[in-house]
Parts: structure tokens; sequence; C-alpha cells
């Protein structure tokens, strides 16, 4: 036999992580579908003067949303860690597909702001909880290269995004693009019958049996068994748990260099289209930054997921956020068409998975039981910056002052390379990291 050949039962093994992956990449993807559709319709929107839509009306409806995923993210992953991953991921697929039809036949504004905060809701919550599931199955060594991956998903459904707005909206109008955005409904019952629940949420929560079944269905070897909380304990101790001993400054860092960073990712998601068609650019070549910037977030998870599992998360985050800050500050200068697909390309390289790499260092040092939540109040806290960034980038575009919006957007990535470059001084024990604490499926 070839010594490169892999055991059946090895190759078994896999079918657990291989399934949670593909049915996590795809709700991601919608919910990138779903975040971005927003910003790739606005320029029409604006345009049109649809439900008599102002730039500045457009950066709140912007934050509607984002409000609604800070929301979300806060309680995704207290509840997750207490009803269960599966759950949480279908229940936030299904309200933001509801929202989303909302947003369609929406009469104005105020119920149009309604139907984008929900959604936000379910945005909020999927994330963490997809990233929860996916580190529980990754490969020893290739946590951030798994997150990366996930991540890509997000990325595909910007792109999706571009292409909807531009073979959508122009025919059939803005209403159509939120009715397109309806269409993951349909996916919601083959993931509540086909996605596992998470082997470390059974065994932490006692249950055992359960636990053990799924294993031997999927040949995955169980997870060792920790300590549990007493029934008694409050729903906030695995949040306390973040801040004792050491931990409070890790995690007060961690949540200051989410907040910069998701300030980035939403405000540019959102006014990316809008502050090009501010520079001179026509409405096909806007929606086509909006391509390359995801093609580029496509690549950048994947690069960054590799050399953050060589390097370390923080590290590579750090460094990535410097490149980002220098590519956004790029793009207030006026250059060749060429030259600014590839600024554009870069920044979308580096932005994205400068914020997953905070997400992938979180996932990694947290422990199986407490993951979602630290993940999750991660993102929340930086749901913040998620709030503020497209109301920032409306009210300097409603004040005429547009070219600021990408210096201010730069201005923030190097606040968040401060944040996460001191945290990535500190070595973390290998008794720490959840690789540890959890069976390890097969090698590719």
């Amino acid at each position: 036999m070839s010594s490169s050949a892999t055991p059946p039962a090895a190759r078994r093994g896999t079918r657990m992580a291989k399934l949670v992956f593909a049915l996590c990449w795809l709700a991601v993807l919608f919910d990138g579908l779903d975040m971005f559709i927003y910003g790739s319709v606005l320029p029409h929107m604006l345009e049109s003067k649809a439900l008599g839509l102002d730039p500045d009306q457009a950066g709140d409806l912007g934050s509607y949303a984002t409000f609604g995923m800070l929301i979300g993210a806060l309680t995704a992953g207290t509840v997750s860690d207490r009803v269960g991953r599966k759950k949480m991921m279908v229940g936030c697929v299904t309200v933001f597909s509801l929202a989303s039809g909302l947003c369609a036949i929406a009469p104005n504004v105020t119920a149009f702001g309604l139907g984008r905060t929900l959604a936000g809701l379910g945005l909020g919550g999927l994330l963490p909880t997809a990233i929860s599931m996916v580190s529980d199955y990754a490969p020893r060594g290739r946590g951030a290269l798994i997150v990366g991956g996930l991540m890509t998903a997000h990325h595909a459904g910007g792109i999706l995004s571009a292409y909807v707005a531009t073979w959508v909206v122009e025919p059939l109008g803005w209403r159509a693009a939120f009715w397109f955005c309806v269409l993951p409904l349909l996916f919601v019952p083959v993931m509540a019958k086909a996605m596992p629940e998470s082997l470390s949420f059974l065994v932490a929560k006692g249950r055992t049996d359960e636990a053990q079944r799924l294993a031997t269905a999927y040949d995955v070897e169980m997870p060792a068994a920790k300590a549990r909380r007493p029934e008694g304990a409050g729903r906030w101790d695995a949040l306390a748990g973040l801040f004792r001993g050491k931990q409070w400054t890790q995690t007060l860092l961690y949540w200051l260099a989410s907040f910069g960073g998701l300030l980035l990712v939403y405000g540019v998601a959102t006014w990316l289209p809008t502050l090009m068609r501010s520079e001179g650019y026509d409405l096909g070549s806007s929606l086509q930054f909006v391509v390359v910037f995801n093609l580029g977030g496509i690549v950048g998870m994947l690069v960054a997921g590799r050399a953050a599992d060589r390097f370390g998360a923080p590290r590579i985050s750090a460094i990535w956020f410097l490149a980002t800050a220098g590519s956004v500050y790029l793009l207030s200068i006026h250059m060749a068409l060429a030259i600014t697909f590839l600024v554009v390309f870069l920044a979308g390289v580096f932005l994205n998975s400068a914020q997953t790499m905070i997400y992938a260092t979180v996932a990694i040092r947290s422990d199986a039981d407490s993951r979602a939540t630290a993940v999750g109040w991660t993102s929340g806290m930086g749901r913040f910056g998620a709030v503020f960034g497209p109301w920032l980038g409306g009210q300097l575009l409603a004040s005429g002052n547009g070219d600021w919006g990408f210096t201010a957007f730069a201005l923030t990535g190097l606040f968040s390379m401060v944040f996460i470059g001191i945290a990535s001084l500190r070595k973390v024990p290998l008794a720490e990291h959840h690789d540890t604490d959890r069976p390890v499926p097969a090698a590719h």
C-alpha cells in the first residue's frame, strides 16, 4: 500500500468537518448577499430618489442594519452556548431572509429601516455562530485557515450582490433585489435536517449520549469532557470568564480592534460604490469595484489564513490593518482606472481578512464551551464601529466631503493595527488553545 494512502476510517472521520463547513459556507454566502445588497443598490436608490432617500438618510439606514447586527452578535453567542449552534444558525437565516421581504414591500423609509434592522439581527447572529461551528472541527493547526475559508463565502455573497444589482435592478427595480434575498428561505429546511449539532456543545451540556450517537455516525472521536458550569450559574458566567485573571486586557484589546475593523468593513461596504461615483466613475464601474473588492477579500482570506496559522493570527492582523490603511487612503486620490481597480483589489485583500483574523484569534484562544460567547461579544462590541461607519460616510457625503471618507477609514485602520498589535505581543501557552481540547480530523 502506498504510504500516502489515507485509511478508510480516517477518510470517514472527515465527513462531519466537510459537512459542517459546506453548510456553514452556504449560510455565510447568503449572509454576505444580504449584507452587501444595500450598498450595491444604493446608488440606484439615490439616483431614482426611491422612498425619498437622500445621502444623510441613506447613511442612517446603513447604520440601522449594523445596529441590528450589534444586538444579534451580542446575544447570539450567549444564546447559542445555551440552546445550540444549529438552532441559532437556522433561526438567523430565517430572520434575515424574511426581513429582506419586508424591505421589498416597504412603503416608506421607516418600514425599510425596520426591515434592515431585523435583517441585521439575523446577520449579526449568524457569523459568530458559524465561526464557532467550523472551529470545533478544524484540523489541528489549521483553525485560522478554516475560518478564513469560511469567510470567503461572505465575499462571494458580496460579488453576487453586485451582479444581482446589475442584472435585476435595471429591468425590475430596486425592490426585486430584496426579493432575491428572500430565496435563502429555501435553504432553511436543508440546514435544519442536515446540520449536525456541535459535539463540544453537546458534551459541555452533559448530553453525552446524544454526542456519542453523532460521533459514532460520523466516525468522529468524542471531545474531552470538561467540568460543567452549575445549572444555576447565571447566563453571563461565560462572559464574566472573559475578564478573569489576565484575560480582561486581551478581551478589551480584541474589542477595540474589532470596533475599528468593523467600522472599516461596513463603512467601505456601504459607501464604496457611491463614493467611487462621486469620484467620477459611472454606475457600471462602481459596481465592478464591489466585485473586485470582494474578489480581493476571497484571496485575502486564504492568504491570511495560511499566514496566520504559521506566524500567528494577531500578528498577521496587525500587518494587514497597516496595509489596509495605505490602500484605502490611496482611494482618495484620483488615479487611472486600471490602477484604481488594483488598489481596490488590494484594499479588499487586506481590509476584510484583517478583521477576520481577529475572530480567528479569539476562536483559537477560547475554550470550546465559551467559544461562541467570546467570538460573539468580540463581534458584537465591534458592531458599534459597524454602526458608526455607514453613518460617518453618509455625513461626510451629505456635507460634500466625500474624499475625507477614505481618509477617515484609513486612520481607523491604523487605530486597529495598534490594538491588535499590542495583543500580538502576548505569548499564549499551548494549553490555552482549543486545538488541544478536541479531536483532530484526518488531514486532507
